[in-house]
């Protein structure tokens, strides 16, 4: 765990950090053969990083039925941080639609972590296993110190991911002023109007104008 730990700060890109985090679960936690990152934005499920196509089509059920422990634990309102369905074969007392549909994609047993939150987006860490009745309180326990790890890793890599755009967008910003500059004999911030002016008429973000402007020169669509 504290190896896999320091290789989760190692990784350089964002998408290299969630395919280690959920790589690792099925790796350290015993009787997980899948995992993957279910990513709440308002009432859409993105899948992030799954193992398997199990991962995925879970995540989408649970989008579907709005219900499931994974879709739970990245509900802001819950106080619960760790969700789990020990044995698909018996009757639910809860999530009584999601848990004979994921039965069906081959599920026996899962369990779902809070791992992450932020002002707009809530995620959580799932593991799935196909044999009923296979985690354990060590299972759990694992799993509870691997999104742990993983959630100080991810909120690193999101930020830097971010901070990275943020650069490239800001770049794009400076060359499409520059050729505006350049065309129409206008001052640096005459340039930003227009930039501006576009983005509000064309109701489009100004890097995606920007963008347009470097990649044609023109402001036209």
């Amino acid at each position: 765990m504290a190896s896999m730990a320091r290789d989760l700060l190692a990784e350089q890109t964002l998408d290299a950090t969630l395919e280690q985090i959920t790589s690792s679960a099925v790796e350290l936690v015993d009787g997980c053969d899948a995992s993957g990152i279910l990513v709440l934005r308002g009432d859409r499920v993105s899948s992030l990083a799954p193992t398997e196509q199990l991962v995925t089509d879970s995540d989408r059920l649970q989008e579907s039925l709005r219900e499931g422990p994974c879709f739970d634990a990245a509900r802001p309102e819950t106080s619960e941080r760790v969700f789990r369905i020990p044995d698909f074969t018996e009757d639910p007392e809860r999530w009584q639609s999601f848990v004979p549909r994921c039965r069906e994609l081959g599920v026996g047993s899962m369990m779902g972590f809070l791992l992450y939150t932020r002002e707009d987006e809530l995620g959580a860490l799932n593991m799935y296993s196909r044999k009923p009745g296979v985690f354990t309180e060590d299972s759990e326990t694992a799993g509870w110190l691997l999104a742990s790890h993983a959630a100080v890793a991810f909120s690193s890599a999101l930020t830097d991911a971010q901070w990275q755009e943020a650069l490239a967008t800001r770049h794009t910003i400076g060359e499409a002023m520059g050729i505006l500059m350049g065309r129409h004999h206008v001052t640096e911030d005459q340039a930003f109007e227009i930039l501006r002016t576009q983005s509000q008429r064309t109701n489009t973000k100004l890097r995606e104008v920007a963008r347009r402007i470097c990649e044609t020169g023109t402001t036209k669509q």
